[in-house]
Order: C-alpha cells, then structure tokens, then sequence
C-alpha cells in the first residue's frame, strides 16, 4: 500500500487536471487543486528551510572545511526571515530604513540580492566565451557556418557594430541588418526554436504519461 496509494493519487490529481482543462463546467476542480498544490509548496518551502538549518548547523558544529560559508548562508537566511516576517515603521522618521519601498526586506533585495546575482550572472560570460571558443573553431563548414553567423549576429547586436554601420557608409550598400534580422533571427533562429519547443513538449507529454501510468515511480523513491 506505501505505492500503490501515492500511484493512486497521482493518478487521480493528474486525471482531474486533464479533464478540467478541456471541460468548463470542472474549472472549479482546478482552482481546488491548485489551492491545493500551493499548499503542498509552502510546507515543503518550510521543510526545505529546517533541512537547510539542521545541515549547516552540523557543519558548523563540526567546524568542517568551509563551515564559515555555512554560518553567513544561515545568518542571511535568518536575517531575510526576520525582515520578511517583522512590520517596520513606514516612510520617513528615524525609526524607517532608508529604503525605496520602506522595509528592510526590499532592502535586502534591491541592493544585495539584485547586485550579488548581476555579479553572478555576469561570471558565466566567461564560460560562455570559453565554450564558444572551442565550438566556433572553423575545423569543418558546419563550424565555420556556425562561426559567421555568430559574428556577425553579435557584431550587429551590440553598440560597436551600430557605430561601424553608421560611421561606413559602404556597410549601407549590403543588407546586413535586414538579413540578419529577416533570415538569420526571422526565420532559422526561429524554427530552430521551435523544433526544440516541439521537441520538448513532445518529450514532456510522454514522460507526463508515464507518470500518471504509474511506469515512471522514481518519485517514490525507486526507479523500479
């Protein structure tokens, strides 16, 4: 019974949503469930946090290599909870935080969070020079097909290119912008796209299918 009542439930949950997609009159069905769902998510979220707690605690009662990193993930994550939880005095006066939205918990998200995740992001663009560099390598016609196109979508897609364009005028006598932006963004970029959305979805359908067929049950735990 530990299976077959979660294969049961997923059935029946996957089922209704199914048909209250297709059927109007079981819209309500779908509300529910959703509230449902949202519900599901929030104990979850909580039992993510008490996870995290439990195992940063450990490491930094071990003080294990790096357990110092593990004490600024728990002093962040307690302090964003208290902003996010406690009510601060709104607008001015001493009490308020000198905030846009008037609470430390925007604070904490406009000029830490927003700023740490721009830095983040901003470190891929290594990688993704490093990647590109070894994929665009003219080894073959693929490649370099590959190799031009990327030039000249990025030499046109960036400040300096707009600046070449303007400052050569012979540049205006070649339609570059507008096959760029007609057959290469237009037209392969977009069916490119749309093979690997089909694709995708296609793939998304059939592992949904074996879920609610109880075939695919490593959500409980087992790939049997």
């Amino acid at each position: 019974m530990k299976r077959e009542v979660p294969l049961l439930i997923t059935f029946i949950a996957g089922g209704v949503m199914i048909i209250q997609f297709y059927t109007s009159p079981l819209s309500w069905l779908g509300d529910l469930f959703n509230d449902f769902f949202n519900i599901i998510v929030t104990c979850a979220y909580v039992l993510g946090a008490a996870s995290l707690l439990i195992a940063n605690g450990r490491k930094i009662q071990r003080q294990a290599p790096g357990w110092g990193y593990n004490a600024v993930l728990l002093l962040s994550l307690l302090a964003t909870l208290v902003c996010g939880f406690c009510i601060f005095p709104q607008g001015g006066g001493e009490a308020a935080l000198p905030t846009d939205a008037g609470t430390p918990f925007a604070w904490i998200f406009q000029y830490i969070y927003t700023p740490m995740s721009a830095a983040t992001y901003s470190l891929l663009a290594f990688y993704i020079a490093s990647a590109s560099y070894r994929a665009f390598r003219a080894r073959s016609l693929e490649a370099t097909i590959l190799l031009t196109t990327a030039f000249m979508v990025m030499l046109f897609r960036i400040p300096l290119g707009e600046y070449l364009w303007e400052q050569l005028p012979v540049l205006h006598r070649f339609p570059i912008g507008d096959f760029i932006e007609t057959w290469i963004m237009g037209s392969f970029n977009t069916a490119g796209q749309r093979a690997i959305m089909l694709g995708a979805s296609v793939g998304l359908i059939s592992v949904s299918l074996k879920i609610l067929l109880g075939i695919e049950r490593s959500y409980l735990g087992s790939a049997e």
